[in-house]
């Protein structure tokens, strides 16, 4: 998979790097490639199912009449 991720200088010193297409996906670092190490990461946990997630869930259909 092939993400791209937006790699910007920091005030403070070192990197900003979000993932524009997964939201709330940001990382930093000292240097570039820590950075990049650093949002490689995120992204593996951001994607990374959460047992929740994997738990079936019970659906049922309702129907509702609108006056």
């Amino acid at each position: 998979m092939n993400l791209k991720a937006v790699l910007e200088p920091s005030e403070e010193g070192g990197f900003t790097v979000h993932v524009p297409s997964l939201p709330g996906c940001i990382s930093q670092g000292d240097t570039r490639e820590e950075a990049l190490e650093n949002i490689r990461e995120a992204i593996e946990l951001y994607l990374e199912p959460v047992e929740d997630d994997m738990r079936p869930r019970h659906c049922e259909t309702i129907s509702s009449s609108m006056a």
